[in-house]
């Protein structure tokens, strides 16, 4: 029989479990294919924005999610999402491939506009791309990074701060100050 401290600790298991969103469980097959289908092209996006180079972006993703198969058993959901904790292991090993190069490349050409209204249109969304690539460059790397986590990763911002180690409070400020620090930029 179970003492009543296991009970409870198998009780508090599910609850955390439960408040976390994350009834995945990661040590089967299909959990783990389940959550790589749900967050590789949010993954792969922001590691394109980290890296600025398609290619290394390509490897550096799919080495996160190697890396993420590997340690799935050391996956808790205590401490947030599956999604934020894919984040986490693709962001440390993006910054990685940073250190590694020490540089930062530029990418090779912009992804596909597939909602492009027509040609006409062509001209003024390349500008803005550029407006805000040029805007981009100018935050800080640590604004930056936020920026690709909520933007191009699709994050909350309580995800954001799990990846991260930051309150969910810090996270939302220094958030908005990057934004409007890209909009007068933009101006």
């Amino acid at each position: 029989m179970d003492s009543p401290e296991r009970r409870s600790k198998d009780v508090n298991d599910a609850a955390t479990e439960a408040l976390s969103g994350s009834s995945l469980t990661l040590n089967t097959a299909q959990g783990f294919e389940d959550l790589y289908r749900n967050t590789f092209p949010r993954v792969y996006a922001y590691v394109a924005s980290m890296l600025r180079d398609r290619s290394a972006a390509e490897d550096v993703t799919a080495l996160a999610f190697e890396r993420a198969y590997r340690k799935r058993g050391r996956f808790s959901p205590r401490r947030g999402s599956p999604e934020a904790w894919v984040f986490g292991i693709a962001r440390n090993a993006a910054l990685d491939e940073l250190r590694k190069l020490k540089r930062r490349a530029t990418l090779e050409g912009d992804p596909a506009d597939v909602w492009s209204p027509g040609p006409d249109d062509e001209a003024e969304r390349a500008f803005r791309r550029e407006e805000v690539r040029a805007a981009l460059a100018t935050l800080d790397p640590r604004d930056r990074d936020l920026v690709a986590l909520k933007f191009a990763g699709g994050l909350s911002n309580a995800e954001i701060a799990r990846v991260l180690g930051i309150s969910e409070t810090n996270v939302g400020s220094r958030l908005h100050r990057a934004v409007e620090k890209l909009r007068k930029a933009c101006q």
